[in-house]
């Protein structure tokens, strides 16, 4: 046993702190699988963990970070082996368990994918949970019977790391994207990506009427609150709205109009606990249908000592496209 660099995160009676430090990897939690890090990356997630803005952190000391790219060292899990290159998002990874801004973590291998063929380590992790997420709501969406024919799909907070790679997987189907953004400087960026028509994010920001006029008959909504109802409320008769983050706050101040005089589904998306069957499903098919162009496009990297300051950023809406952290 030995120590190695790992951003921690504890509480007192002061206040969170956030340090880079050694960690003695005889703390690390059960598992039957010990993975070097190689790489993770930064969603707005880990940015409230990191800034305290929100109880993402559910035990302390807590070592943050909910996505990992990197190679198994030891195993006693049937499926995995020494030297394997694997991939984990979520399972409570830097909320409840030791996450992965840590040079090793110890996870139970059931929570593991082995990385998709055609990705590699890096390219995983500049997907990580808000591509995944993004894939997750478009699977969500086709199975409610939506297809580009129908009409435009929307998607709010557009130059985020979710909404870049949404706007991507959209037009890559066929879809005629609507993004929404309070970055009206990001236009070029967000064309470049597919979206063939952008809206500033105050058309939304307002008090919801209980319906509105008809845009859209799909859409993911990454910000929440008065956007979701704004959205909602300018859904097409039969659409659907995938609901994946909570930017703009957790309420949800709308009335039961678009649901019961349109039809509208609103469609919870969880990446966290997501079972394995739809989870290999997810990677599979962003393996296949992502376009790993644009996916550099949106990806810039980061040292793991610079992750405090990226946290900062991302949840002050700074932050465009993918972060991915260098750990190793």
């Amino acid at each position: 046993m030995g120590t190695f660099k790992a951003i921690v995160i504890d509480r007192s009676e002061a206040g969170q702190t956030v340090e880079r430090r050694d960690f003695d990897e005889a703390d690390l939690m059960e598992g039957d699988v010990v993975v070097r890090v190689v790489y993770s990356t930064l969603n707005y997630k880990d940015g409230l963990a990191l800034t305290g803005k929100a109880p993402v952190v559910r035990r302390f000391p807590m070592i943050p970070g909910v996505d990992l790219a990197g190679t198994v060292e030891h195993s006693a899990h049937p499926e995995f082996k020494p030297g394997d290159s694997v991939v984990l998002n979520g399972w409570g990874l830097g909320e409840t368990h030791l996450g992965a801004y840590a040079q090793k973590v110890r996870v139970r291998g059931d929570w593991l994918i082995h990385l998709p063929r055609g990705l590699s380590l890096f390219q995983s992790m500049a997907i990580g949970t808000a591509g995944y997420t993004a894939m997750l709501s478009v699977m969500a969406i086709e199975r409610h019977g939506l297809r580009c024919q129908k009409g435009p799909a929307i998607v709010t907070g557009a130059a985020g790391g979710v909404g870049s790679v949404a706007i991507a997987l959209l037009a890559r189907a066929g879809w005629h994207v609507v993004a929404s953004t309070g970055r009206p400087q990001e236009a070029d960026y967000l064309r470049l990506l597919g979206a063939s028509e952008i809206i500033e994010r105050s058309e939304l920001a307002g008090p919801a009427r209980p319906l509105g006029k008809e845009r859209w008959c799909a859409g993911i909504d990454t910000v929440g609150s008065h956007t979701l109802a704004n959205v909602l409320s300018m859904t097409k008769y039969g659409g659907a709205i995938a609901a994946c983050g909570l930017a703009g706050g957790m309420a949800l101040p709308t009335s039961v109009a678009p649901f019961i005089l349109r039809g509208v589904s609103l469609l919870g998306i969880d990446s966290v606990m997501t079972p394995r069957a739809l989870r290999l499903e997810a990677w599979s098919r962003l393996a296949r249908e992502l376009d790993l162009a644009k996916l550099e496009t949106m990806t810039t990297s980061i040292p793991l000592d610079q992750v405090m300051e990226a946290g900062r950023a991302i949840v002050e809406g700074k932050v465009r496209g993918r972060i991915v952290v260098e750990i190793d």
